[in-house]
């Protein structure tokens, strides 16, 4: 078999991936005549046998840019647009109108998909020549909204296929999605278009704002793993975790325009191949700074992600830029005030020092006596970092502190060194905690100092929620949330990763801050929480008990916030405390002193098994994004990965006589697998590195147990 005659045989392969019908003599015509005389190696055809591209097949050792003439000609022979270019790894792409070079795309368009594409190309309007909606964008003097939606049409119209925007926490990004999906679609530049989130919460808000803003555009969200994307519809909204695990399965002309709803996070590095896989239009929407800052002191994490992110959307600086500091100038989000308050725990900076006879060891159980042992390690003291203190240690009598504080302040104001008194309004408040126990006792201490204020002892004045509870705890969660947004009760919510980012209400008047973050793009997401314009809100106060404030430089910036008002640290009253020791990932808890595991992934599921799925399919993902298979051995990978899915409730590793069983089987088994690998040692190598990756705590084999293992006999 010759080399490009092999290459065809891996292009059939990947027509049917991408379900083409090859022998039905109409879909699919090869060597097809034209009327120069030449044969064009491939043309695909609609259902009604209209030409509608043409593919050309190269030999793998040839650079595919040399096909791409010889494509544009047969192209403008046939009068189709446009043209694939193949060797059965690599697949180029072009719409000779609009596109001046070839691009790399995943996969080979569908059927339906290059259809639906062509018929829209057809009757393409210029998107600037479309008006925006004003009862979406731009009522109210937001005229910062219609600019937005202005660039992006332009940088569209002008070829370029990725585009990123900064708008603050409250200025409308949603509104402005909305808008711009209405133009491009009445515009036929888009015909069905994906917009990804990172959590659950965040898509049924954006669900909501579409059903609102778009009633005439279907739109659906995808409530979970396994369920398959609507084809009819036109906008689909998906988690990225879902999106990981479920991707694979479309063609990568299944979406022309991706919307991604606060794009900072490490996706950009860690998952991108989810996001890469459609090829279409990218359009990222974040609320916080992504201009990169050379200072010193910036957080690691905080560097990769604006990094990772910029490098994706290929920008050096957002295609568009509405800061917090001109939303606040120009009267479309409230400023703020910051209360900053710190125990004398807190405020050592260099660590507080915790005497021995402070503690009081005949309240501690023997396991955590041992390991405060041997933290003294026969010292009297031990300096502990404020940052470890809910994590490693907690001082009871600090959140008391914190708790009395607030409701003093709340109540009767404070007068600075200035003379100045200011009071913080009474409303809605959000407080940040660190883990689950933190939350729980928080929302228990400021429950009692605000019982006078409950109509009945059974009211919840606070209450709490956390992400990545369990099953019971996220649908009461959900609940807790709508009823703080919509009842008079709870006033105040306490929260870990649930309302930090992307929470969506108007009514917060105090924000408090009882989770010292390094990470400047937390904070600001954090702070994003409270500027919302609401009746009768002019300001909102933010509570600073763990100079979070200080560490992000928050001060009397003009637009960005009000009068700092700092208080003398409170030293709590000399009594001996329990001082627990905590491991990063456990807690315990003070008053029954037994060990909680929190999940700190920062997600919640609907049951154990689509838990483990997405857990699973997360993994795989994270493996592969950094291999490098041919198209066979991907093809084969995906198949694994659809088992090791399927089942994800008792599956502890992936061994290779699954490889004989259905529906692997069908696919030549474990003799194919071998022979697509290169070899049974080569089958085992990635085996066992895939195992390890997956399946962390399988106990992957050693490299050299090349030889296939027996099914295991009940």
């Amino acid at each position: 078999m010759t080399n490009e005659a092999f290459a065809r045989v891996k292009i059939d392969q990947l027509l049917k991936d991408a379900e083409w019908r090859l022998t039905d003599g109409r879909s699919v015509r090869f060597e097809y005549p034209l009327d120069d005389g030449g044969k064009a190696d491939y043309v695909l055809f609609d259902r009604q046998g209209r030409a509608l591209a043409v593919l050309e097949a190269k030999r793998t050792s040839v650079n595919l840019s040399t096909g791409e003439a010889q494509g544009r000609r047969y192209a403008a022979q046939l009068g189709v647009p446009m043209v694939f270019l193949s060797n059965g790894e690599e697949i180029w792409f072009c719409d000779t109108g609009q596109d001046a070079h070839f691009r790399k795309v995943e996969t080979l368009f569908s059927q339906d998909d290059l259809a639906r594409r062509k018929a829209a190309r057809d009757i393409r309007r210029n998107p600037l020549d479309i008006p925006i909606d004003s009862r979406i964008a731009g009522a109210g003097g937001r005229v910062y909204q219609t600019a937005c939606i202005e660039t992006l049409c332009r940088e569209i119209v002008n070829g370029r296929r990725k585009m990123l925007v900064e708008m603050a926490t409250g200025t409308g990004k949603t509104r402005t999605a909305a808008a711009l999906l209405k133009r491009l679609f009445e515009a036929n530049w888009a015909t069905r278009a994906l917009f990804v989130v990172d959590r659950n919460t965040l898509a049924i808000q954006a669900e909501d704002a579409f059903a609102e803003h778009l009633p005439h555009l279907p739109c659906y969200r995808v409530p979970r793993t396994g369920r398959r994307f609507q084809d009819e519809k036109r906008v689909t909204i998906v988690t990225l975790q879902t999106l990981v695990n479920e991707y694979a399965k479309y063609s990568a002309g299944y979406f022309d325009l991706i919307v991604i709803d606060e794009c900072h996070r490490s996706i950009y590095g860690q998952w991108k191949r989810a996001l890469d896989h459609f090829d279409g239009v990218k359009i990222g929407l974040t609320a916080t700074p992504c201009v990169m800052q050379e200072a010193p002191d910036v957080d690691e994490e905080d560097r990769q992600a604006i990094r990772d992110t910029l490098r994706f959307f290929e920008v050096n600086r957002p295609s568009f830029s509405y800061t917090m500091t001109e939303a606040i100038a120009d009267g479309h989000l409230v400023p703020y005030e910051i209360y900053r308050a710190m125990t004398a725990r807190t405020a050592a900076t260099e660590g507080s020092t915790i005497n021995r006879a402070e503690i009081d060891w005949g309240a501690l159980e023997e396991a955590p006596r041992r390991e405060l042992e041997a933290l003294f390690a026969g010292d009297d003291e031990i300096i502990v970092d404020p940052t470890a203190l809910e994590r490693k240690f907690t001082i009871p009598e600090r959140n008391r502190a914190m708790v009395r504080e607030f409701r003093e302040v709340l109540e009767n104001g404070y007068t600075g060194l200035n003379g100045v008194r200011r009071a913080p309004d009474w409303g809605k408040t959000i407080v940040f905690a660190v883990t689950k126990r933190h939350a729980e006792t928080l929302a228990r201490m400021f429950d009692d100092a605000f019982a006078d204020k409950k109509p009945s002892p059974t009211t919840r004045y606070a209450d709490f929620v956390i992400s990545g509870m369990g099953a019971d705890d996220t649908v009461d969660g959900q609940a807790k949330i709508k009823r703080f947004k919509k009842e008079e009760f709870p006033h105040i919510l306490v929260s870990v990763n649930m309302l930090d980012t992307g929470f969506d209400c108007p009514e917060i008047r105090n924000l408090v801050m009882a989770r010292f973050t390094h990470s400047s793009i937390l904070y600001q997401q954090m702070r994003g929480r409270g500027t919302r314009h609401a009746p009768g809100k002019n300001r909102f106060t933010m509570f600073d008990f763990t100079g979070v404030t200080l560490r992000h430089g928050d001060d009397e910036t003009p637009g960005e916030g009000g009068v700092v008002v700092v208080r003398d640290a409170v030293r709590p009253p000399a009594r001996p405390r329990r001082l627990l020791t905590l491991d990063v990932h456990d807690e315990i808890d003070p008053a029954t002193r037994e060990w909680v595991t929190v999940d700190e992934t920062g997600h919640a599921y609907l049951d154990a098994e689509e838990a483990a799925v997405e857990a699973l399919g997360a993994a795989f993902e994270t493996w592969l994004d950094g291999q490098d298979f041919n198209s066979d051995q991907l093809r084969l990978l995906r198949l694994i990965e659809e088992q090791i899915k399927a089942n994800a409730a008792e599956l502890q590793s992936f061994e290779s006589w699954r490889f004989d069983q259905p529906p692997l089987s069908m696919n030549g088994g474990y003799e194919r697998a071998r022979a697509v690998f290169g070899g049974e040692d080569e089958l085992a190598h990635i085996l066992d590195k895939m195992n390890r990756a997956v399946f962390p705590d399988s106990g992957a084999r050693a490299p050299g147990d090349a030889a296939k293992p027996e099914k295991p006999v009940n």
